[in-house]
């Protein structure tokens, strides 16, 4: 199977808010699929669509080759969820957590118990194993969590934002939790409002905003598409910055990223840097610093959706039952009601 994931034409609405208005995705298999952007934007309900946790308004999904409306419960069997929250049981063990999933999916006491004990050591919990979750620290019940998404060992794992609230060390050993999956032979659609996370894990990134993919391609390949490089500007005089970024926007359009000391925006065209200069010039700004640097991710999606992506301003999707706030690892009945756990 070449592709783990494909959807054409996904349309969800929550009464008269439009969470996805025609989305298109296609994700090979065996590798992780980074889907990016503000929240609001859509990310949580296209995962829930195609974790049948919701139905579509229209158009279609298939993930591990069925189709998510007439082969939900085969879909169930194939995938793994991890959502925004950890969302293990605070007052059962790390085992008991495993052991209680492993149960709901039909194992044999001996073999979730099994399978229980062989996910801690290789998220090295085995320590903890027998401690109440709720004494486990954040990084800790977020493993346990991913842990708990893999008892039926999925082919396909959506992560739902799965580092939000994580500092960096534990998002550091949570990345190389997803490589050593993604090397076992499973598909891994990432969500993330992180740009550094999307161009460390994502094999191909696609760009949602306002219920619609507004770009897709490699992390290189998006940064050539909005010329490859920012124009960072520091004026002499850090009361001048108002001016600079007045410029910088109506040069390009785009808001400029601001520091306490200098601008930065996409430089998508050539004539952006000699206009830039000019216009300061105009304007009687001093400029002690003016560099132009490689595109970041940060910058390429500033220059596509005109605005930052952790700073909320995307479509106001987050209305109605299962919108984006996600609700951690769980399963759905095709009819949007949540059951213990999506592997089955």
């Amino acid at each position: 199977m070449s592709h783990a994931i494909r959807a054409e034409g996904l349309v969800r609405r929550f009464g008269e808010t439009t969470a996805l208005a025609g989305v298109d995705l296609e994700v090979g298999a065996g590798r992780v699929f980074g889907l990016l952007g503000p929240n609001g934007a859509g990310k949580t309900t296209a995962v829930r669509v195609l974790a049948t946790l919701l139905r579509p308004d229209a158009g279609t999904a298939t993930v591990g080759g069925y189709d998510v409306l007439r082969q939900a419960h085969q879909v169930r069997q194939v995938i793994g969820l991890t959502g925004q929250y950890a969302s293990v049981d605070e007052t059962l063990t790390g085992t008991e957590n495993l052991l209680l999933i492993g149960r709901l999916l039909g194992m044999s006491r001996g073999d979730a118990r099994a399978r229980a004990r062989q996910l801690l050591a290789e998220f090295h919990l085995s320590d903890a194993a027998d401690r109440a979750a709720k004494t486990y620290s954040g990084g800790m019940r977020r493993r346990l969590d991913l842990a708990a998404s893999l008892v039926g060992r999925p082919r396909v794992l959506f992560l739902d934002e799965p580092t939000t609230g994580l500092d960096p060390r534990s998002r550091t050993e949570l990345w190389g939790i997803v490589r050593e999956l993604v090397g076992s032979g499973v598909t891994v659609l990432l969500t993330t409002q992180y740009l550094e996370e999307a161009d460390q894990l994502a094999d191909e990134i696609a760009v949602i905003d306002h219920g619609r993919v507004i770009a897709q391609g490699t992390s290189e390949e998006l940064k050539a598409k909005v010329g490859g490089q920012a124009l960072m500007v520091r004026p002499a005089d850090p009361a001048d910055l108002a001016v600079v970024r007045s410029v910088l926007r109506e040069v390009t359009g785009v808001e400029p990223d601001l520091t306490q000391y200098a601008a930065t925006v996409p430089a998508g065209g050539g004539d952006v840097l000699p206009t830039v200069v000019r216009r300061l010039d105009d304007a009687e700004v001093t400029i002690a610093e003016l560099a132009l640097r490689g595109a970041s991710l940060d910058e390429v999606f500033l220059s596509l959706t005109g605005h930052r992506a952790d700073d909320g301003t995307g479509s106001d999707t987050g209305t109605g039952a299962g919108t984006e706030k996600g609700t951690g690892s769980g399963a759905g009945t095709g009819d949007g009601t949540e059951l213990a756990e999506v592997s089955a």
